[in-house]
C-alpha cells in the first residue's frame, strides 16, 4: 500500500442505527471505525488482521438520522507485527451539504498466520512531510500505549 492511499468508507445513517434521540449509536461508529481501519491494515500488510486496541477514541459532534458518513482510514506506522492506523470519521447533512467532524481514533492491528499467531508486516515507507509527521505521532503514541500496559522499553 503506497502511504497516501486512504480507505474511504461511505455509510448511511438509517433507523436502525439510530437511538431515541435520532442520532446514531456510538457503537455503530465504533464498528465503522473498526471495519475501514481493518481494511487499511490488511491491504498494507497483505494478510490477515485482528484489531489489538482502539486507542483515543473521541467522539466531536453527533450525526443524525439520515445524514451521510465518511471514514477515512490510513495506516501511520508499522513495527514489526503490528500498524497504528487512523481514522477520521465526517459527517455530511445531506439538505445543506455542511460538513462535521465526527470523530477520530487510533487503531492498532497485529498480522497473524493460520495459527492465530503473529506474523511480520512490510514497513511503512512515508514520503510526504504531511506522512512523515504522522509517521512520527504514531511514534509516540506507540510507546504510550506500550507504556500503559507495561512494555516500554
Amino acid at each position: 500500500m503506497a502511504v497516501n492511499d486512504d480507505v474511504v468508507m461511505t455509510e448511511l445513517v438509517l433507523p436502525s442505527h439510530t437511538n431515541s434521540l435520532g442520532t446514531v449509536f456510538g457503537g455503530v461508529v465504533m464498528s465503522w471505525i473498526d471495519i475501514a481501519a481493518a481494511i487499511a491494515a490488511q491491504r498494507h500488510a497483505r494478510k490477515v488482521v485482528v484489531t489489538a486496541s482502539i486507542d483515543d477514541l473521541s467522539f466531536v459532534s453527533s450525526v443524525k438520522l439520515g445524514w451521510i458518513v465518511q471514514l477515512r482510514a490510513r495506516v501511520n506506522y508499522t513495527s514489526r507485527t503490528s500498524m497504528e492506523v487512523g481514522v477520521r470519521v465526517d459527517a455530511e447533512n445531506p439538505k445543506t451539504g455542511e460538513m462535521h467532524h465526527t470523530a477520530s481514533a487510533y487503531l492498532t492491528f497485529v498480522a497473524v498466520d493460520e495459527a492465530m499467531k503473529p506474523i511480520k508486516v512490510p514497513p511503512l515507507k512515508p514520503q510526504s512531510a504531511e506522512d512523515k509527521r504522522r509517521f512520527e505521532e504514531a511514534i509516540k503514541r506507540r510507546e504510550l500505549r506500550l507504556k500503559r500496559r507495561g512494555k516500554s522499553k
